[in-house]
């Protein structure tokens, strides 16, 4: 009786015919009588379907149940029946459109500016990520020039920061009183700041003023303020003076790869005490005629201290800086300082670069402000130069401007 009403519920849901139901679902019941059949007309309410659908065991005597796959079957085969069922979910189908078709790949970026200059970021930072080779003790080098504007602040902050992205511990130490290098490397420096004038005057321990760079991790900085303008006076009267700032990193405790300290544009005692302090010099050149003019009085300083005060110091690095390949005077000099100091001289050089001058402005190296641009490729390549040197491996790379030689163009070498 249960299976016969049950049936007839399911097809008055569905909303099949009076005629339909009569002819396809009317069954014999032994129990009625033999020839009896039971009309699916009968009628029920609302109260009795809601009883016989949720609680058939109210009912007395026998009860059949179907299968709930046979269930299923019966309705998808009714439905089927019936026409196709409308879409419960409209909008577009997540099925592939084809081969050809994916919508989960972006379109490719290369084809412009902006993409391009994105993955050649990412190149840059995956080159430097690889890491190099670490020294076996700390190398202390003095960044020096006597002539201004070569490019000195802007060489040390960029090999230190691209060193450290290298997997190195590096320490800026900026011995010129504008501290442009702890401009750079975004560091306080006003004069209520600790600062390497204490260390220098007062005697102050060098881990007391060293700073974290925030951007690059692995990067210090001891930073300078405008009082060391006059520590080259008070430094006069003082005892050991040109060896105060060497003494302080020898009492500096922090495992270190890298020491690279910032001298003003003079050979005074500030540049001295970071002669006396340190055993390798690099000597940042502009391409020009006026930066070999000076090079020559720093030399002779050089030989002065090695002779009297610092026998381990030599000159280690030329870096050639500000080349620009559209002028014939920067491939001469070039040319002569290479045949002049031969293997000192880095294979890289530093092209003119507007981003390069633009990243101080937002105290940034130019490998964080634009690491993707030909500076920064540039400075990633001589730092990588730098320490294969030190371990004494071999530079394999071909010697290159930096967006002249290497298949771009011209405008992308002064980006």
């Amino acid at each position: 009786m249960f299976h016969v009403k049950r049936r007839s519920l399911l097809h008055g849901i569905i909303g099949r015919t009076r005629a339909a139901a009569e002819s396809r679902d009317r069954k014999p019941l032994g129990s009625l009588g033999e020839g009896t059949e039971l009309s699916t007309e009968v009628e029920f309410s609302t109260e009795q379907q809601a009883s016989l659908v949720h609680d058939p065991e109210d009912m007395g005597g026998s009860v059949h149940c179907e299968p709930e796959v046979e269930e299923s079957e019966s309705l998808r085969s009714d439905a089927n029946i019936a026409g196709p069922m409308t879409d419960p979910v409209p909008g577009p189908r997540t099925e592939s459109m084809g081969e050809d078709v994916s919508r989960e790949t972006p379109p490719p970026m290369d084809d412009t500016p902006i993409g391009r200059a994105a993955q050649l970021a990412v190149e840059a930072l995956g080159r430097a990520g690889e890491g190099l080779p670490r020294p076996e003790q700390t190398r202390v080098m003095v960044v020096a020039n006597q002539k201004g504007g070569v490019g000195k602040t802007t060489t040390t902050v960029n090999l230190a920061a691209s060193l450290a992205l290298h997997g190195g511990r590096v320490l800026v130490i900026d011995l010129d009183p504008q501290g442009n290098a702890s401009t750079a490397l975004g560091i306080d420096h006003h004069a209520e700041v600790p600062s390497i004038y204490d260390v220098l005057i007062d005697s102050k321990p060098l881990s007391e003023v060293v700073q974290a760079v925030p951007d690059v991790e692995g990067l210090f900085c001891a930073p300078a303020t405008i009082d060391l303008a006059g520590a080259e006076i008070e430094l006069v009267s003082l005892v050991a003076r040109e060896s105060r700032l060497q003494r302080a990193i020898q009492a500096y405790e922090q495992p270190l790869d890298y020491i690279l300290i910032d001298c003003p544009p003079s050979l005074g005692l500030l540049t001295v005490n970071a002669l006396v302090a340190g055993a390798e010099v690099l000597i940042p050149i502009q391409c020009e005629y006026y930066a070999l003019e000076g090079l020559g009085q720093l030399l002779r300083n050089v030989d002065l201290v090695r002779g009297h005060l610092n026998p381990d110091l030599h000159v280690s690095t030329i870096l050639l800086t500000m080349y620009d390949g559209r002028t014939r005077l920067a491939s001469q000099v070039a040319d002569e300082v290479r045949s002049h100091f031969g293997e000192e001289v880095l294979r890289t050089s530093i092209p003119r670069s507007v981003r390069i001058s633009e990243a101080p402005s937002y105290g940034q190296t130019v490998l964080t402000y634009d690491p993707g641009s030909s500076g920064a490729l540039s400075y990633l390549e001589a730092a990588r130069e730098i320490a294969l040197r030190g371990v004494g491996v071999a530079y394999d790379a071909e010697p290159a401007h930096v967006g002249v030689q290497n298949g771009q163009n011209m405008v992308e070498g002064i980006q």
